[in-house]
């Protein structure tokens, strides 16, 4: 089989997904690389191709374990690969990583990588934790470079006895950076209320985020300083992973609590600038990237002392970190940023300098491209 040495694809599993690899396809794409897009149908994969131009392939594929429907996805995978004959597979995602490595191991691509953002067994249970670190199992097993987000992600991979391979974290870790201009508090007007202490989640508004022990600890905190306000910017996810009856009555009746739904663009930014401290008290996390945002917008934050978020908050010094599931841990770290004037001065003037240190866009895009460069010139040798 004649291969396209040039020809790298990017694979996730549903095109969402696909703004995190779509600059660094634009820019190698500049350098002479044949990029190729593979995810499920959607309007992300169709303005790829339509406005920017790259080549795309539309494999359906669902996220959650379906036996069928993941078998028709891979054998349509091997179909794709051997009329496309790329150089280099890099899935990202979950159920992508595992169809395409499987895909790219039995078709022969001789370079098969897969970034790992965030690993789900760790925190579940039973049959369903097993059936999971399987699949992590059989993705490290066909790939044959495994990339992890964070440290963290790495720990688990090796700790949990999912591979044994070399692996590295690409920079200080990340897959996709922050843009520094873009996420800039001086391009903004505070328009909240200066008087009253706002506290702000952005994410999916479920059970796994800590929105329980988020709110209980902020019901409590607002018995007790009535000028304070927690928003939770994102949507609720009902069927999947619900937050409790009790948390959704808070939510509903306490006149502190506004649950704004989903924000984009620059009325998000306009979120954190109406904000005087992020929170982020999550179960498991690969990499939360609005904690780097919340940094970058000049945000001291409060998060749990879970993958990605301890690798992006050093305590004290840009925020603090509480374990997690701990509802009075959280209120004691809440307190403190609403009362400790000198301390939260500290971490917010220390946020945005910390994010733009070690995550800004073009050096993890940088530390990517160089990566694909170092693999690929030892195939020319």
């Amino acid at each position: 089989m004649t291969r396209n040495k040039n020809k790298i694809i990017r694979s996730v599993t549903v095109s969402q997904s696909l703004g995190f690899c779509r600059e660094v396809m634009i820019k190698m794409r500049a350098m002479g690389y044949d990029m190729v897009a593979v995810t499920s149908p959607g309007p992300e994969l169709d303005e790829l191709r339509d406005k920017d131009g790259f080549h795309c392939v539309a494999v359906p594929m669902q996220r959650h374990i379906s036996v069928v429907n993941d078998l028709k996805s891979l054998i349509r995978m091997i179909r794709v690969f051997r009329k496309e004959k790329p150089q280099v597979v890099h899935s990202m995602t979950p159920k992508a990583g595992m169809i395409c490595m499987v895909a790219a191991w039995l078709t022969r691509v001789p370079v098969r990588i897969h970034t790992f953002t965030g690993l789900v067994w760790p925190t579940a249970t039973g049959l369903k934790r097993k059936i999971l670190m399987m699949t992590d199992w059989l993705t490290c097993a066909c790939a044959t470079h495994v990339i992890p987000e964070g440290q963290g992600v790495l720990n688990d991979l090796k700790n949990g006895g999912i591979t044994k391979k070399p692996m590295r974290v690409l920079g200080y870790g990340n897959v996709m950076g922050v843009d520094m201009e873009r996420f800039a508090p001086d391009r903004f007007t505070v328009k909240k209320n200066a008087d009253v202490f706002t506290f702000v989640f952005v994410g999916r508004i479920v059970g796994d985020k800590g929105i329980n022990e988020l709110v209980e600890a902020f019901v409590r905190l607002h018995d007790k300083h009535k000028d304070t306000r927690l928003v939770l910017v994102g949507h609720y996810e009902h069927e999947l992973d619900p937050v409790s009856d009790k948390t959704l009555k808070f939510i509903d009746t306490n006149d502190g609590i506004d649950a704004c739904g989903p924000k984009y663009g620059d009325d998000l930014l306009q979120m954190y600038v109406d904000a005087d401290c992020f929170v982020m008290p999550s179960y498991r996390e690969g990499f939360p990237n609005t904690v780097l945002e919340a940094g970058a917008m000049g945000l001291p934050s409060i998060v749990t002392d879970i993958n990605g978020s301890r690798e992006i908050i050093a305590n004290e010094k840009n925020g603090l970190i509480v374990p997690s599931k701990n509802a009075n841990a959280l209120y004691d770290a809440m307190e403190r940023m609403l009362t400790d004037d000198k301390a939260r001065e500290t971490m917010k003037s220390n946020a945005r300098e910390m994010i733009a240190s070690r995550f800004e866009k073009n050096f993890v895009q940088k530390c990517q491209i160089e990566f694909y460069e170092e693999i690929l010139s030892t195939l020319i040798q």
